[in-house]
């Protein structure tokens, strides 16, 4: 059994949080890093009899060995998301927030590549709505596709620094903060990260949090809620700043009740509260998190714009161009960018507008479709969407090896009577389009998903 070799400050820091438990702390780090996954229930139910439950996420199972997920055609399909167990947590304070809210907007700060956002929009009403923000332009696209992929429709993805949210002063119910850290908590599935530690680089990390925080205060409705959280240990970037935070603003720390056999550490000290995960404890990596109710009004009115929107509404010709393409119509209205017809949840059309107003947007609800002259032609969201009625178009559900093909933007073989428009699916799950015309066929896979890696065996979690 190889131990990892700790940098010394932070043995000796672990040591004062762990007393008496560190010797299975450091066995734990010798161990291999938990696999996990989340179903997107709106796509595929599957529990299978070899894989244990997430404990505090419904949807959250461990795999027995990790496989090659992006060989997987139900992964590109948005039917799992791979995702740390332990940050599934958010699920429990999700559960006890969100319902207290009519038509909840909720901000993930810190978004990319995600995990947390994957899960946010699962659990939202269909009249909610999230705004996914990634800072670095790069990672901002990775998140969109992640997005896209997972096909929930509710999701406008930003790419702004945190102070670009001050344009929308009282304007979120919700805010998750995922904070950049030290990253002590992943020591075990990324030891690089160890490189890199130092107890600088923690004081650094939080003067950071504290200036993220203070950054998106105001936009934060008055009785909304911050949910905080890390993947580090130490006390400086964890209760420190929720004393910072009790210390500087007007606010109610929530608690939620967790099951003792769940093995979650309870930090209560000095009013506040939070969770700490802990290897040692749990299949999980390193995670703190807390989260606190705002109880101040900001005063401020909401900032005027002469800026024009890229939004406007569908026309009813356009919207005629597309009969029947969605299931569940009620609950979406119909925009307009340039050529493309784009879907929002009913009711956040001012919103959405706002939106494109005060922050950059890199991708926005679903883009249905491009209108070309008298034309609809599909886009690859609506392939992905979870409320496409696929009755409405022809649908081939290939093998493996042409949904690999398919994902690579190679040319495939489909059905002799098929013609137009074709969805292409992988066991009941939609990948994406191609278009035949007589005998020519075009696949639209988007050139920056594509597979990029040859095909070999692998073993694969079958979700059907």
């Amino acid at each position: 059994m190889a131990f990892p070799n700790f940098p010394l400050d932070f043995s000796n820091n672990m040591q004062n949080i762990l007393p008496g438990e560190y010797n299975l702390f450091l066995k734990a780090h010798a161990q291999p890093s938990p696999t996990s996954i989340r179903i997107n229930k709106a796509k595929a139910s599957y529990i299978s009899e070899s894989i244990n439950n997430v404990k505090w996420c419904d949807t959250g199972l461990y795999l027995d060995k990790r496989p090659s997920f992006a060989f997987d055609p139900l992964w590109h399909g948005g039917s799992y998301y791979v995702q740390e167990a332990s940050s599934m947590f958010l699920e429990q304070f999700l559960k006890k927030i969100l319902p207290t809210y009519d038509q909840p907007i909720v901000l993930d700060l810190c978004a990319a590549p995600g995990g947390k956002s994957t899960l946010i929009a699962s659990l939202l009403p269909d009249d909610g709505l999230l705004v996914s923000n990634e800072i670095i332009r790069q990672r901002s696209h990775i998140l969109a596709e992640n997005i896209c992929k997972w096909g929930s429709g509710n999701v406008m993805v930003t790419c702004n620094d945190p102070k670009s949210f001050e344009s929308l002063p009282d304007f979120f119910d919700v805010i998750v903060i995922d904070a950049p850290c030290s990253g002590e908590g992943m020591f075990r599935k990324d030891p690089s990260a160890m490189e890199e530690w130092s107890l600088k680089n923690i004081q650094q990390c939080a003067e950071r949090q504290k200036k993220i925080i203070h950054d998106v205060w105001g936009s934060l409705k008055e009785d909304g809620v911050i949910i905080y959280s890390t993947c580090t240990y130490n006390k400086e970037e964890n209760e420190e700043i929720l004393k910072w935070v009790s210390k500087n603003y007007e606010v109610e720390i929530i608690k939620i009740p967790i099951p003792q056999e769940w093995n979650i550490c309870e930090i209560t000290e000095e009013d506040i509260h939070g969770y700490r995960f802990y290897p040692q404890r749990l299949q999980g990596e390193g995670l703190f998190m807390a989260a606190f109710i705002k109880k101040e009004n900001n005063g401020r009115k909401n900032v005027k714009t002469n800026q024009k929107s890229l939004l406007n509404k569908a026309s009813k010709n356009d919207i005629d161009l597309l009969p029947n393409w969605i299931e569940n119509s009620h609950n979406w209205f119909k925009g307009k960018i340039e050529e493309k017809i784009i879907l929002f949840p009913e009711g956040f059309y001012k919103t959405a507008e706002r939106i494109y107003q005060q922050l950059y947007v890199v991708h926005a609800g679903v883009e249905l479709a491009e209108i070309i002259r008298t034309q609809a032609n599909p886009l690859p969201d609506l392939a992905l969407f979870k409320d496409i009625n696929i009755k409405t178009f022809q649908v081939e559900d290939v093998d493996l090896e042409t949904a690999h093909k398919f994902l690579k933007r190679e040319d495939i073989a489909v059905s002799d009577t098929a013609t137009g428009w074709i969805l292409i699916a992988y066991k009941k799950i939609n990948l994406g389009w191609i278009k035949k015309s007589g005998n020519k066929i075009t696949n639209y896979y988007p050139k920056d998903w594509r597979l990029r890696m040859n095909w070999k065996e692998i073993d694969r979690i079958s979700l059907q």
